[in-house]
């Protein structure tokens, strides 16, 4: 029996996806029209040297560690464009670190790498712009603004702008080994079942060779070895033909109730669909002539002749068992290949197949204890006994068969709505903003343009990092105004680039490779489209699953 898929969702957020948009990428920080301008401000993706040097005020005196020619004092000269609510004081001491005339600004103490930096060294011969925005610091000390990122790498506030780390596979108990390259994972569970396989056969075996005493126990156990060796065989023959149809396995488990081939994609056609369904039965009926054959010049009542008695039947049942046609069984993967040959349609397949197996459920848990029973011993001590454990086993049958057939539709529901997840549809807008742009100032030009995202960029204008939304949440308003954009920024890795051309499984798979809040979503050609968050993919999956096929 195999399970193709593998699901996995984003984290959640807060807000809702954005409308679709033809770019969602601001096209600039703040508005570029020469009319739009306050007297004092540039564009923020302009060099400084653009705007009139600004003349020295009467009240400011020369800066001791810059030299001070030409350089206004921005706390004594505000700026004629008031507008602006943050003091552009502070925003420049956070870039420049230099100016200690002002000892109880707020900057002083909310950022507490800012006096043990070195001032930037300055270029006298340049006159200064007015101190219209806190933004100007960023292209005055181009140096600095790196420097700002590795200071919100240092903060305690759980690793701010260092890159996520890719989280382990989930490996589901112990690693026996990579057979094709494909782990086999024994889970914890098969260590119950093989102690309950071992109290049992070494029950029959007491019957059958008395003589052997507690030794019985021992056989016992490697038959239980050999039976799931079996399953393994029986797996692997799933797995190979995944393989050869280039469909990626992710695991093979050993479970309670024999094992799992994880393939992580549907097959393309239904006739792969069948073989790869049928090759794993077809094995264990080979194994099970197999163990027939060796059984032949065996003496039966031997503990070799026993074991490979044992080992043909167990084959056999795991042969006949995985051929009813229900799903998960790979007699319900073979029905629905069948139906879809026939219809044309998958998905007529899989709910035909999953409620043949929600029938064949119910048909184990009422069949299988009468049948047991009609089989069983006539003796009144052995009878009760034999009814319980006959009908816990059809429970448990049972319910592994529906929940199966339950979660088949599932998959396949979810299959059908994958196709409605678009990277392009669901990206939010972003405005581009240097290291240094405090809060504030990054949140009121995003709103100017439209824009729920912040891209941190660097001097030439290239994605250094992303603002996360939960950074943005956690600052309270009446401190945005003296804190950088970079302490709340993810630095970009290139699993958190994503082509706005993906779409459905594709999509998922490249957000669960590289598990983040965010991501930069680009075109082929590098260019900036936006930002995805994880929570908009969420939802948007939530939404999509809701609805009916």
């Amino acid at each position: 029996m195999d399970v193709s898929g593998g699901s996995g969702q984003p984290r959640s957020g807060n807000d809702e996806p954005a409308e679709p948009r033809a770019h969602p990428t601001a096209p600039a920080a703040d508005p570029t029209g020469p009319a739009q301008r306050g007297p004092g401000e540039t564009s923020g993706r302009t060099p400084a040297a653009a705007d009139e040097p600004a003349p020295a005020a009467p009240k400011g005196k020369p800066d001791p560690d810059t030299g001070g020619e030409g350089d206004t004092d921005a706390r004594s000269n505000p700026p004629s464009d008031n507008r602006r609510a943050p003091d552009p004081s502070v925003p420049s001491d956070i870039s420049a670190a230099s100016d200690r005339s002002a000892p109880t600004e707020p900057s002083n103490t909310s950022e507490p790498s800012a006096p043990t930096e070195p001032a930037a060294p300055q270029r006298p011969a340049e006159p200064r712009e007015p101190a219209a925005g806190p933004r100007h610091a960023a292209h005055h000390a181009g140096t600095d603004a790196p420097r700002h990122r590795t200071e919100a790498h240092t903060e305690g506030t759980g690793g701010p702008g260092r890159p996520p780390q890719r989280r382990p596979e989930p490996g589901g108990g112990l690693l026996m080994g990579r057979p094709f390259g494909v782990p086999v994972y024994v889970a914890p569970s098969w260590f119950l079942v093989a102690v309950l396989i071992t109290w049992v056969f070494g029950g029959q075996l007491d019957r059958v060779l008395p003589e052997l005493g507690a030794a019985r126990y021992l056989v016992s156990l490697f038959f239980a070895i050999a039976f799931y060796a079996s399953v393994l065989v029986h797996e692997l023959a799933h797995t190979v033909a995944a393989l050869r149809f280039k469909l990626p396995v992710r695991r093979i488990q050993l479970q309670f109730f024999g094992g799992v081939s994880e393939i992580e994609k549907e097959a393309e056609t239904p006739g792969r669909e069948f073989v790869l369904a049928f090759v794993g039965p077809l094995l264990s009926l080979v194994l099970s002539g197999v163990f027939y054959a060796a059984l032949l010049p065996v003496e039966p009542d031997s503990v070799p002749g026993v074991l490979l008695a044992g080992l043909m039947v167990s084959n056999l049942i795991v042969a006949a068992f995985n051929l009813l046609p229900g799903l998960p069984l790979d007699g319900g993967r073979m029905l629905r290949a069948v139906v879809w040959k026939l219809t044309g349609k998958p998905m007529s397949g899989t709910i035909a197949a999953a409620w043949v197996g929600r029938a064949l459920a119910i048909a184990v848990l009422i069949g299988l204890p009468l049948l047991t029973q009609s089989l069983g011993s006539d003796a009144a001590d052995d009878v009760g006994m034999d009814t319980v454990m006959d009908a816990l086993l059809a429970a448990i049958l049972a319910a592994i068969i529906w929940t199966g057939a339950g979660n088949s539709l599932r998959m396949a529901r979810l299959r059908e709505h994958l196709p409605e997840l678009r990277a392009r549809a669901l990206t939010r807008r972003a405005v581009p903003v240097q290291a240094d742009t405090p809060l504030s100032e990054a949140l009121r030009r995003a709103n100017a343009s439209g824009a729920r995202a912040l891209v941190v960029v660097d001097a030439d204008g290239t994605p250094a990092s992303l603002v996360r939304e939960a950074g943005i949440v956690g600052v309270p308003e009446h401190r945005r105004p003296w804190v950088p954009v970079s302490t709340l920024a993810q630095d970009l890795t290139d699993g958190m680039r994503v082509s706005a051309e993906l779409s459905g499984e594709e999509l998922l798979d490249a957000l669960r490779a590289n598990p983040a809040t965010e991501y930069l979503v680009v075109e082929e050609t590098g260019e900036i489209y936006g930002v995805l968050s994880a929570a908009d993919v969420e939802r948007a999956f939530v939404k999509a699953m809701a609805r009916p096929s």
